[in-house]
């Protein structure tokens, strides 16, 4: 299994430096709730250190942890989709500090240059292709069938 990119190293460096003049640096507290599974996605964060959980609530309530993410990675994409709502919760593991972009600015940003536009995307399918693949092997580790 490869590893997923780094999401602004990934970018083109044009880009990236525009991209970046749209960050707002931000910092959590360990334990803190970066946001909720169902509220409402405005943007996404980039970790530059400390580590953050992505959860999910189960059905008897409590919060399952499907991914830790940290420096370099890239939290948030639900902000790209209507209807703009967290699939999953996060939590600052560790104290972290992160760059936040406004997803509104953002397909601003992506809606007058179609091509960097573009260039975003594909980063962040490739990015997501990963985490999916990662659950995926989560999920069959996790099976009493994986050891038949």
């Amino acid at each position: 299994m490869t590893t997923a990119p780094r999401f602004l190293r990934a970018l083109p460096l044009d880009y990236r430096n525009r991209l970046m003049e749209l960050a707002v640096e931000v910092s959590f507290p360990q334990d803190a709730r970066i946001f909720d599974e169902g509220a409402r996605a405005e943007g996404f964060w980039v970790i530059r250190s400390g580590a953050v959980t992505l959860d999910l609530t189960l059905l008897n309530g409590r919060r399952a942890t499907v991914a830790t993410l940290g420096p370099g990675d890239l939290l948030g994409w639900s902000w790209l989709f209507p209807p703009y709502e967290w699939d999953f919760g996060a939590e600052a593991l560790s104290p972290v500090r992160a760059y936040v972009f406004d997803g509104m600015d953002v397909r601003r940003l992506c809606d007058r240059d179609t091509a960097l536009g573009v260039v975003l995307m594909r980063t962040f399918a490739e990015i997501l292709a990963h985490r999916l693949q990662d659950a995926r092997a989560r999920l069959l580790d996790l099976s009493p069938y994986s050891a038949i």
